[in-house]
């Protein structure tokens, strides 16, 4: 596996991550991804015997994702050194067959496992993939101005997704299914995984409030572009409010015109006129 630092997969990974950090999205050691490998990404790269597989019980089974191949960003990595050493910061773990461990196939150099949120990215994987077929990532950042909104607007699902909506014309376009909320809970448990899982059934994005944002998508590009528009649109928001507040914003008849030109569906319920 000593090429697989080398591969596009692994090039593309630390692109991003590096975007996240400059973005100031994921200070030390904040934020965490996980993205499932398809297979053939991988076999050009596996050996007969990789040395040294490190086996780590997970605290529930993940059968579900039995044989797959994920990259994982580790526990107490810093984004920022992604990017300048892959090997110690990030790792390509193997789900074992009767999913109650993961294996090491490369990465986590220095004995790192994955981050201390992999548990929640599990739990969200299998829970997207159920909902969509082509889901492969789940990413979490503290994106700064939503977890600034979180302190100041309603956490009302309904209400934080239409102002996110009329910040930036094209937000609707980008989530029309909409921003889920859970409360706020401790990272890395179980508890926060069951909740997230919970509303990834009908959303791509759920907010964290006081924390962050946690994404899903079908590729690296997709869901880092996901959580930028909601981050970019939670700025404006938040520049509005510095300005004296909303005075005019897109109406709903303005929105249900973007979601047909756009051939988009809201989320239903959402807009006051008919869809």
């Amino acid at each position: 596996m000593e090429k697989f630092i080398e591969s596009s997969t692994v090039k593309e990974f630390c692109e991003i991550t590096k975007l996240m950090y400059n973005k100031g999205w994921d200070e030390r050691n904040g934020g965490n991804i996980s993205c499932i490998i398809d297979e053939e990404k991988i076999t050009p790269y596996l050996t007969k015997n990789i040395e040294n597989v490190r086996q780590i019980k997970l605290p529930f089974n993940v059968q579900e994702l039995a044989n797959k191949y994920l990259l994982v960003t580790g526990t107490g990595k810093y984004f920022k050194n992604i990017i300048k050493n892959p090997q110690d910061s990030i790792g390509l773990i193997k789900i074992a067959k009767d999913g109650s461990y993961y294996e090491i196939l490369w990465g986590f150099v220095n004995g790192a496992v994955a981050t201390s949120e992999l548990p929640t990215h599990l739990m969200n994987h299998i829970q997207r993939l159920e909902v969509d077929k082509e889901h492969r990532v789940i990413m979490h950042c503290h994106a700064t101005h939503t977890i600034a909104m979180t302190f100041s607007h309603k956490l009302d699902e309904k209400d934080f997704t239409k102002t996110l909506w009329k910040m930036c014309t094209e937000c609707l376009v980008v989530f029309p299914d909409g921003l889920g909320i859970i409360p706020w809970v401790v990272p890395g448990t179980e508890e926060i995984g069951q909740l997230t899982a919970e509303k990834m059934k009908d959303y791509r994005s759920v907010i964290w409030p006081f924390h962050g944002i946690f994404g899903a998508g079908t590729d690296l590009d997709e869901t880092f572009g996901l959580i930028e528009t909601i981050e970019k649109s939670a700025e404006v928001y938040t520049h509005v409010q510095s300005q004296g507040g909303i005075k005019q914003d897109i109406t709903d008849e303005d929105l249900l015109k973007l979601a047909k030109g756009f051939n988009v569906v809201p989320k239903s319920g959402y807009l006051e006129v008919g869809v």
